[in-house]
């Protein structure tokens, strides 16, 4: 959902500001903050578009696109996006800011999407999985929706800071969950995100028929140096988010490439 303007220090008191994860109280205030900050401007959303590659005429499908700067770069690079999000607000200034070049759905990617199998050379998942206790559905659709050597590409917090929001730490083995209240633009809100260990990531993946062909820890932009000399060395020299390129297998015995494809009993 590209959300996450950054990534929270620790985790706070008690929360009693409403429901969690609740982007329809706050996506302006979001929005905002999310446009230029150092970890989402000049981190996240250039390593995604630096993993996209060239992308044009490509179908891709941004998957929790949130007020949609992803989208909008993809976009200006060429690409047919579409785009879905939980959040009605989000999405609200999302048409704001892409009009009519983009198509936008309210869905839940854990859910059926109104798209057929098959639909889209690429998926775009910014910072979308870690909301999410279980994996399987989601990447099982995003799955269908693929056609063969098409590509999901991910970003997730990286699973090593998620293990230090606790004291004393949590099993790092373990998924679980944390909540903690998330402060940006003069607002705060609570939220929960789901940790888990690396090999669980990769191990979900996997089942839901993917081959994963990068893992990237990247640096922020050159120009965020400058701009944001105070953070830059502490964003520079701790890994942040963690960022996966996965791909369809092309089918090789007639099947459909999926989970199944080449199984033995």
């Amino acid at each position: 959902m590209e959300h996450a303007a950054d990534v929270p220090e620790r985790l706070p008191q008690s929360l009693d500001q409403g429901p969690v994860n609740d982007y329809d109280r706050f996506a302006e205030a979001y929005a905002a903050e999310n446009e230029n900050s150092l970890v989402n401007a000049y981190y996240e959303r250039p390593a995604m578009l630096a993993l996209a590659g060239d992308v044009t005429d490509r179908r891709v499908l941004d998957a929790g696109c949130g007020s949609g700067p992803l989208s909008a770069a993809l976009r200006d690079r060429g690409a047919v996006v579409t785009g879905v999000d939980v959040s009605a607000g989000m999405l609200a200034l999302a048409r704001r800011r892409l009009g009519d070049d983009v198509a936008l759905h309210v869905a839940d990617v854990s859910e059926r999407l109104p798209f057929a199998d098959g639909s889209f050379d690429d998926v775009v998942a910014s910072l979308v999985l870690h909301y999410l206790e279980d994996w399987g559905p989601a990447l099982a659709e995003l799955r269908r929706v693929l056609r063969p050597g098409g590509r999901l590409i991910a970003s997730v917090e990286h699973p090593f800071v998620a293990y230090t929001f606790q004291d004393p730490r949590p099993d790092y083995f373990a998924t679980t969950s944390y909540t903690f209240t998330w402060a940006f633009g003069g607002r705060s809100a609570p939220m929960t995100f789901w940790r888990r260990p690396l090999h669980a990531m990769t191990g979900a993946f996997t089942a839901a028929g993917f081959r994963l062909t990068a893992l990237d820890e990247p640096q922020p932009a050159p120009a965020a140096r400058e701009l944001f000399p105070d953070a830059f060395h502490d964003l520079a020299t701790r890994p942040t988010f963690l960022f996966f390129v996965l791909e369809v297998p092309l089918p090789t015995d007639g099947s459909d490439g999926g989970p199944a494809a080449g199984s033995r009993s």
